[in-house]
Protein backbone atom coordinates (compact mmCIF):
# COMPACT_ATOMS: atom_id res chain seq x y z
CA UNK A 1 0.00 0.00 0.00
CA UNK A 2 2.84 2.37 -0.27
CA UNK A 3 5.11 4.14 -2.54
CA UNK A 4 7.99 6.35 -2.22
CA UNK A 5 7.07 9.72 -2.73
CA UNK A 6 10.37 12.45 -3.21
CA UNK A 7 10.39 15.65 -4.31
CA UNK A 8 7.83 18.68 -4.45
CA UNK A 9 7.05 21.67 -5.13
CA UNK A 10 5.77 24.56 -2.49
CA UNK A 11 3.66 27.08 -3.68
CA UNK A 12 4.37 30.81 -2.77
CA UNK A 13 1.86 33.43 -1.80
CA UNK A 14 1.53 37.10 -1.65
CA UNK A 15 0.48 39.96 0.91
CA UNK A 16 -2.05 41.90 -0.08
CA UNK A 17 -3.52 44.37 2.40
CA UNK A 18 -7.12 45.50 1.67
CA UNK A 19 -9.66 47.19 3.32
CA UNK A 20 -12.05 44.50 3.80
CA UNK A 21 -15.64 45.05 2.66
CA UNK A 22 -14.25 48.36 0.69
CA UNK A 23 -13.36 45.47 -2.26
CA UNK A 24 -15.72 43.09 -2.58
CA UNK A 25 -13.48 40.09 -4.47
CA UNK A 26 -10.34 41.27 -2.33
CA UNK A 27 -8.24 38.68 -0.83
CA UNK A 28 -6.33 39.25 2.38
CA UNK A 29 -2.85 37.27 3.10
CA UNK A 30 -1.63 36.25 6.32
CA UNK A 31 1.71 34.69 5.26
CA UNK A 32 4.91 33.22 7.43
CA UNK A 33 6.92 30.08 6.78
CA UNK A 34 4.42 28.01 9.18
CA UNK A 35 1.71 28.48 7.21
CA UNK A 36 -0.80 30.92 5.56
CA UNK A 37 -4.83 32.06 5.86
CA UNK A 38 -6.43 33.77 3.01
CA UNK A 39 -9.48 35.28 3.64
CA UNK A 40 -12.27 36.82 1.03
CA UNK A 41 -15.05 39.36 1.90
CA UNK A 42 -18.41 37.82 1.43
CA UNK A 43 -21.84 39.06 2.14
CA UNK A 44 -22.74 42.26 3.64
CA UNK A 45 -20.24 44.23 5.20
CA UNK A 46 -19.01 47.18 6.75
CA UNK A 47 -16.79 49.73 4.91
CA UNK A 48 -14.80 49.84 7.99
CA UNK A 49 -14.35 50.68 11.74
CA UNK A 50 -13.63 54.07 12.71
CA UNK A 51 -10.11 54.42 14.05
CA UNK A 52 -9.31 50.82 12.57
CA UNK A 53 -7.40 50.75 9.23
CA UNK A 54 -7.02 47.42 7.27
CA UNK A 55 -4.28 45.59 8.54
CA UNK A 56 -6.42 45.52 12.07
CA UNK A 57 -9.37 44.61 9.96
CA UNK A 58 -8.07 41.74 8.08
CA UNK A 59 -6.17 40.56 11.77
CA UNK A 60 -9.75 40.68 13.10
CA UNK A 61 -10.90 38.61 10.59
CA UNK A 62 -8.62 35.84 10.65
CA UNK A 63 -8.72 35.84 14.38
CA UNK A 64 -12.24 35.56 14.38
CA UNK A 65 -12.25 32.53 11.53
CA UNK A 66 -9.62 31.19 13.65
CA UNK A 67 -12.03 30.91 16.55
CA UNK A 68 -14.87 29.30 14.03
CA UNK A 69 -12.30 26.74 12.99
CA UNK A 70 -11.75 25.53 16.46
CA UNK A 71 -15.63 25.74 17.38
CA UNK A 72 -15.13 28.69 20.14
CA UNK A 73 -18.65 30.06 21.05
CA UNK A 74 -19.38 33.32 22.08
CA UNK A 75 -18.03 35.15 23.66
CA UNK A 76 -14.56 33.71 22.84
CA UNK A 77 -14.33 35.50 19.35
CA UNK A 78 -15.45 38.83 21.13
CA UNK A 79 -12.27 38.63 23.79
CA UNK A 80 -10.09 37.74 21.09
CA UNK A 81 -10.62 40.70 18.99
CA UNK A 82 -10.61 42.87 22.51
CA UNK A 83 -6.82 41.26 22.77
CA UNK A 84 -5.94 42.44 19.37
CA UNK A 85 -6.89 45.88 19.77
CA UNK A 86 -5.20 46.16 23.26
CA UNK A 87 -2.13 44.21 22.48
CA UNK A 88 -1.73 44.75 18.30
CA UNK A 89 2.33 46.43 17.54
CA UNK A 90 0.33 47.28 14.95
CA UNK A 91 -1.33 49.67 17.35
CA UNK A 92 1.53 49.81 19.89
CA UNK A 93 2.30 53.58 19.02
CA UNK A 94 -1.25 54.74 20.56
CA UNK A 95 -2.57 52.00 22.59
CA UNK A 96 -1.34 49.29 24.43
CA UNK A 97 1.73 47.66 25.69
CA UNK A 98 4.69 49.05 24.18
CA UNK A 99 6.56 46.07 25.12
CA UNK A 100 4.23 44.19 23.62
CA UNK A 101 5.56 41.69 20.54
CA UNK A 102 2.74 39.95 19.23
CA UNK A 103 -1.25 40.19 18.42
CA UNK A 104 -2.00 39.28 22.07
CA UNK A 105 1.35 40.34 23.65
CA UNK A 106 2.80 36.64 23.82
CA UNK A 107 6.29 36.89 24.35
CA UNK A 108 9.44 34.36 23.06
CA UNK A 109 10.23 33.86 26.69
CA UNK A 110 7.13 33.18 28.23
CA UNK A 111 7.36 29.91 25.54
CA UNK A 112 4.53 31.57 23.05
CA UNK A 113 6.55 30.43 20.19
CA UNK A 114 9.17 32.64 17.84
CA UNK A 115 8.71 36.54 16.86
CA UNK A 116 7.53 35.23 13.56
CA UNK A 117 5.44 32.98 14.80
CA UNK A 118 3.83 35.53 17.20
CA UNK A 119 3.27 38.27 14.79
CA UNK A 120 1.32 35.93 12.84
CA UNK A 121 -2.35 36.49 13.35
CA UNK A 122 -2.91 32.46 12.86
CA UNK A 123 -0.26 31.34 15.25
CA UNK A 124 -1.17 33.89 17.72
CA UNK A 125 -5.24 33.62 17.79
CA UNK A 126 -4.68 29.81 17.76
CA UNK A 127 -2.31 30.10 20.58
CA UNK A 128 -5.05 32.37 22.19
CA UNK A 129 -7.64 30.12 21.76
CA UNK A 130 -6.21 27.22 23.14
CA UNK A 131 -4.86 28.63 26.17
CA UNK A 132 -8.49 30.51 26.62
CA UNK A 133 -10.38 26.83 26.20
CA UNK A 134 -7.75 24.97 29.12
CA UNK A 135 -9.62 27.85 31.50
CA UNK A 136 -12.72 26.06 33.16
CA UNK A 137 -15.66 27.92 32.88
CA UNK A 138 -14.05 30.83 30.68
CA UNK A 139 -17.42 30.81 28.06
CA UNK A 140 -19.35 32.37 31.65
CA UNK A 141 -16.34 35.01 32.22
CA UNK A 142 -16.53 38.47 31.21
CA UNK A 143 -14.56 40.07 28.15
CA UNK A 144 -11.93 41.77 30.51
CA UNK A 145 -11.59 39.05 33.33
CA UNK A 146 -10.99 36.17 30.37
CA UNK A 147 -8.68 38.06 28.58
CA UNK A 148 -6.52 38.68 31.87
CA UNK A 149 -6.55 35.29 33.12
CA UNK A 150 -4.95 34.53 29.83
CA UNK A 151 -2.85 37.47 29.48
CA UNK A 152 -2.09 37.69 33.17
CA UNK A 153 -2.27 41.25 32.38
CA UNK A 154 -2.82 43.78 36.01
CA UNK A 155 -3.91 46.59 34.27
CA UNK A 156 -7.57 47.09 35.87
CA UNK A 157 -10.54 46.65 32.77
CA UNK A 158 -7.36 46.67 29.90
CA UNK A 159 -9.62 44.48 28.32
CA UNK A 160 -13.09 45.63 28.97
CA UNK A 161 -12.52 48.79 28.07
CA UNK A 162 -13.07 47.86 24.43
CA UNK A 163 -16.10 45.92 24.13
CA UNK A 164 -17.60 47.89 21.90
CA UNK A 165 -14.94 48.48 19.29
CA UNK A 166 -14.45 44.98 19.38
CA UNK A 167 -17.98 44.22 18.78
CA UNK A 168 -18.17 46.48 15.98
CA UNK A 169 -14.83 45.20 14.25
CA UNK A 170 -17.04 41.28 14.73
CA UNK A 171 -19.20 42.25 12.80
CA UNK A 172 -17.23 43.95 10.41
CA UNK A 173 -15.85 40.77 9.22
CA UNK A 174 -19.05 38.74 9.63
CA UNK A 175 -19.25 37.92 5.79
CA UNK A 176 -15.56 37.02 5.62
CA UNK A 177 -14.53 33.38 4.80
CA UNK A 178 -10.76 32.19 5.05
CA UNK A 179 -9.00 29.16 4.38
CA UNK A 180 -5.94 28.26 6.25
CA UNK A 181 -3.78 26.67 4.28
CA UNK A 182 -1.21 25.13 6.73
CA UNK A 183 2.54 25.48 6.44
CA UNK A 184 3.45 21.43 5.52
CA UNK A 185 4.83 20.79 9.14
CA UNK A 186 4.00 19.46 12.58
CA UNK A 187 5.55 22.05 14.15
CA UNK A 188 2.83 24.58 13.96
CA UNK A 189 -0.62 22.63 12.23
CA UNK A 190 -3.27 24.94 11.15
CA UNK A 191 -5.90 23.54 9.34
CA UNK A 192 -9.85 24.44 7.80
CA UNK A 193 -12.03 22.62 10.74
CA UNK A 194 -11.41 21.40 13.94
CA UNK A 195 -12.10 17.34 12.78
CA UNK A 196 -8.88 17.95 10.01
CA UNK A 197 -6.94 19.96 13.09
CA UNK A 198 -7.06 16.39 15.06
CA UNK A 199 -6.12 14.31 12.24
CA UNK A 200 -2.98 16.31 11.56
CA UNK A 201 -2.14 16.29 14.97
CA UNK A 202 -2.74 12.87 15.39
CA UNK A 203 -0.60 11.66 12.45
CA UNK A 204 1.69 13.72 13.51
CA UNK A 205 2.48 11.93 16.83
CA UNK A 206 2.61 9.07 14.67
CA UNK A 207 6.12 10.02 13.12
CA UNK A 208 9.14 7.26 13.70
CA UNK A 209 6.87 4.63 13.94
CA UNK A 210 7.23 1.48 11.45
CA UNK A 211 5.81 0.58 8.54
CA UNK A 212 3.58 -2.69 8.77
CA UNK A 213 1.50 -4.05 6.70
CA UNK A 214 -1.79 -4.07 7.84
CA UNK A 215 -0.98 -2.09 10.62
CA UNK A 216 -3.50 -0.16 12.85
CA UNK A 217 -0.70 1.45 14.91
CA UNK A 218 0.47 0.36 18.91
CA UNK A 219 -3.45 1.39 20.24
CA UNK A 220 -4.70 -2.29 18.17
CA UNK A 221 -1.29 -3.60 19.25
CA UNK A 222 0.50 -3.37 15.87
CA UNK A 223 4.45 -1.77 16.17
CA UNK A 224 3.47 0.42 13.51
CA UNK A 225 0.83 1.28 10.75
CA UNK A 226 0.77 0.93 6.72
CA UNK A 227 -0.85 4.10 4.77
CA UNK A 228 -4.34 3.80 5.10
CA UNK A 229 -4.03 2.77 8.76
CA UNK A 230 -2.39 5.72 9.54
CA UNK A 231 -5.07 8.29 7.54
CA UNK A 232 -7.96 5.90 9.34
CA UNK A 233 -6.84 6.42 12.82
CA UNK A 234 -5.93 9.99 12.70
CA UNK A 235 -9.24 10.93 11.08
CA UNK A 236 -10.78 8.33 13.80
CA UNK A 237 -9.34 10.42 16.56
CA UNK A 238 -11.48 13.28 15.20
CA UNK A 239 -14.61 11.18 15.60
CA UNK A 240 -14.44 10.19 11.47
CA UNK A 241 -14.74 6.59 10.63
CA UNK A 242 -12.95 5.61 7.23
CA UNK A 243 -13.00 2.32 5.55
CA UNK A 244 -9.86 -0.03 5.96
CA UNK A 245 -8.02 0.25 2.70
CA UNK A 246 -6.44 3.05 0.07
CA UNK A 247 -8.58 2.04 -2.20
CA UNK A 248 -11.53 2.32 -0.29
CA UNK A 249 -10.85 5.73 1.40
CA UNK A 250 -10.53 6.75 -1.86
CA UNK A 251 -13.78 5.56 -3.10
CA UNK A 252 -15.83 7.32 0.16
CA UNK A 253 -14.87 10.58 -1.03
CA UNK A 254 -16.04 13.46 -1.27
CA UNK A 255 -14.04 14.04 -4.05
CA UNK A 256 -11.68 17.15 -3.89
CA UNK A 257 -12.09 18.79 -7.85
CA UNK A 258 -9.41 18.73 -10.09
CA UNK A 259 -7.70 21.77 -10.26
CA UNK A 260 -9.29 23.06 -6.97
CA UNK A 261 -6.43 23.80 -3.66
CA UNK A 262 -5.88 21.25 -1.46
CA UNK A 263 -6.76 22.05 2.19
CA UNK A 264 -4.95 20.61 5.15
CA UNK A 265 -6.57 17.27 5.90
CA UNK A 266 -7.39 16.08 2.83
CA UNK A 267 -6.29 13.01 1.93
CA UNK A 268 -3.99 12.61 -1.13
CA UNK A 269 -4.01 9.23 -3.17
CA UNK A 270 -1.66 7.22 -5.52
CA UNK A 271 -2.93 4.69 -8.49
CA UNK A 272 -1.31 2.17 -10.59
CA UNK A 273 -3.48 1.74 -14.00
CA UNK A 274 -6.61 3.20 -12.13
CA UNK A 275 -5.78 0.65 -9.05
CA UNK A 276 -5.57 2.80 -6.24
CA UNK A 277 -2.33 1.22 -3.87
CA UNK A 278 -1.25 4.29 -1.31
CA UNK A 279 -2.79 7.33 0.19
CA UNK A 280 -1.50 10.49 2.55
CA UNK A 281 -2.34 12.86 4.56
CA UNK A 282 -2.46 16.68 2.88
CA UNK A 283 -0.84 18.64 6.02
CA UNK A 284 -0.20 21.78 3.77
CA UNK A 285 3.17 23.21 2.02
CA UNK A 286 3.15 20.55 -0.91
CA UNK A 287 3.61 17.87 1.93
CA UNK A 288 1.98 15.07 3.21
CA UNK A 289 2.38 12.87 6.43
CA UNK A 290 1.71 9.32 5.60
CA UNK A 291 3.61 5.79 6.07
CA UNK A 292 5.52 5.11 2.94
CA UNK A 293 6.87 1.64 2.45
CA UNK A 294 8.40 -0.78 3.69
CA UNK A 295 11.55 -0.05 5.84
CA UNK A 296 10.59 3.38 6.01
CA UNK A 297 8.94 4.96 9.21
CA UNK A 298 5.70 7.73 9.33
CA UNK A 299 7.30 10.50 8.26
CA UNK A 300 6.34 14.37 6.22
CA UNK A 301 7.56 14.43 2.79
CA UNK A 302 6.51 16.11 -0.48
CA UNK A 303 2.81 15.07 -1.53
CA UNK A 304 3.99 15.05 -5.29
CA UNK A 305 7.09 14.38 -7.44
CA UNK A 306 7.81 14.30 -11.63
CA UNK A 307 6.44 11.14 -12.94
CA UNK A 308 4.15 10.04 -9.75
CA UNK A 309 1.41 8.19 -10.09
CA UNK A 310 -1.06 10.77 -7.81
CA UNK A 311 -4.79 10.17 -8.62
CA UNK A 312 -6.30 13.03 -6.77
CA UNK A 313 -7.64 13.75 -3.19
CA UNK A 314 -10.63 13.32 -1.10
CA UNK A 315 -12.25 15.32 1.89
CA UNK A 316 -13.66 13.63 4.19
CA UNK A 317 -16.51 14.83 6.39
CA UNK A 318 -18.76 13.88 9.62
CA UNK A 319 -20.79 12.13 6.69
CA UNK A 320 -18.32 9.15 6.45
Amino acid sequence: MGSKIAVGVAAVLAMLPVLLGAVPQAVVNSLTGTGSTTCTPSGTNSDGVPGYGADQLANAAIITSVGKQLQVPEPGWVIAIAVAIQESTLRNLDHGDRDSLGLFQQRPSQGWGTPAQIMDPTYAATQFYRHLQAVPGWQQMSLNDAAQTVQHSGTPDAYGQHQTDAEAIVAAVAGVTCEHTGGGDCATITAPTSAALTAINYACGQRGLPYVWGGNGPEDGDAGFDCSGLTRAAYGAAGIALPRTSREQYAAGPRVSAGAPLLPGDLVFYATTGRVHHVGLYIGGGNMIDAPDFGQAVKVEPYRHPGDDYIGATRPTTQH
